[in-house]
């Protein structure tokens, strides 16, 4: 089973959202000599939590400060995006760090209905609903598939990153999503953290697979969200600051993410218990035997062959220490610090 990373920048209370970023790149360089197999950046917009707003600037530097990794986007939320631009965007990348780009790609806004109209270039309707269409059209420039007389056909021979090209994975956490992902042949990423019911539609992602020239048999990741600690009461008080955020943001309360201490009070408060996961989600959480443990049985309940894991706490150092641990408890080979390079200088896979 591969073991990978998904990072959504995390803002602790009393930091910045620099502050995150710079977390970021230290725990890409982290996830590399760990032995993880991907590590994917998230799609936020609008939030004092999280200061993942653009995978596509953040993939490159991460590429760059590190050796081995696969590096991608969980996801690009396209339905902001034109799929031209997309493509020009991922194939740059592809080109600079051959072998080594993921383009998981998400229909979710990532955001409230007010910021995901501020992100509209065009504000005098709603944008339409068409992101069936749109995937189709951002796969066929990766193909150069568009028919001979469509508009567009040309825009395919001229992608900047030309040969290379990013592996495209659906994300998805509904039925709708594995349908898609099956009909397209295209990996497949469920985000377990959202959504803990949904080993019946990786089975229907596999059921509806269709292969075609570039996949021959499903491929499933499903994301989890996990923390690991030398002790269960460590990992237990160390998970209380994502609970806190998540309760207030079903209340629809936004905050940085809070420092366990201030955490506990408020579960307290709340009456809720300091164990078991945030409301209505899967969480993960003890010692890395146990982590282990049950990451294991999500992959078999899954039918997945990787498990990407999220995770949240207000220490940076206890997050890195969180991956870490598991890379011990599943015995991944290390490997090597990576130079940070330029770009142009960034040693493909």
């Amino acid at each position: 089973m591969r073991l990978s990373v998904l990072d959504q920048s995390p803002i602790p209370e009393g930091s910045t959202g620099a502050d995150a970023l710079h977390n970021t790149l230290d725990l890409a360089r982290l996830a590399d000599e760990l032995g993880y197999h991907r590590y994917w950046v998230a799609e936020h917009h609008g939030g004092p939590m999280l200061a993942s707003a653009s995978p596509e600037a953040l993939i490159g530097p991460i590429a760059a400060a590190t050796k081995n990794i696969r590096v991608g986007s969980g996801g690009v939320m396209l339905p902001h995006y034109s799929p031209l631009k997309v493509a020009e965007t991922f194939t740059i990348l592809a080109g600079l760090y051959p072998g080594r780009i993921d383009l998981g790609i998400g229909r979710a806004a990532g955001t409230d209905p007010l910021t995901t109209f501020a992100l509209q270039r065009d504000r005098r309707q709603a944008a339409p609903d068409d992101f069936p269409q749109q995937l189709a059209e951002l796969l066929a420039y990766f193909d150069d598939a568009l028919p001979a007389d469509h508009p567009f056909a040309r825009l395919a021979k001229t992608l900047p990153g030309h040969p290379e090209l990013p592996t495209p994975w659906l994300l998805g956490s509904s039925a709708q999503s594995a349908i898609w992902a099956g009909q397209l042949a295209l990996p497949y990423a469920f985000a377990d953290f959202i959504n803990a019911e949904g080993s019946g539609i990786a089975k229907l992602y596999r059921e509806r697979f269709e292969a075609n020239a570039h996949l021959q048999a499903p491929k499933t990741a499903v994301a989890v969200w996990a923390l690991a600690a030398p002790t269960e009461e460590e990992a237990v008080f160390l998970s209380t600051s994502s609970r806190m955020s998540f309760t207030l943001l079903r209340r629809g309360e936004l905050i940085p993410v809070p420092p366990p201490e201030k955490a506990v009070e408020f579960l307290q408060r709340e009456g809720k218990p300091l164990t078991g996961g945030r409301p209505g989600r899967r969480s993960v959480v003890g010692s890395p035997e146990k982590v282990r443990a049950e990451l294991e049985a999500v992959a078999v309940e899954y039918g997945a062959e990787e498990v990407i894991v999220v995770t949240i706490t207000h220490d940076h150092q206890a997050r890195r220490r969180s991956y870490e641990l598991l890379a011990e408890a599943f015995d991944l080979d290390s490997r090597p610090a990576a130079v940070t390079t330029t770009p142009a200088l960034a040693s493909p896979r």
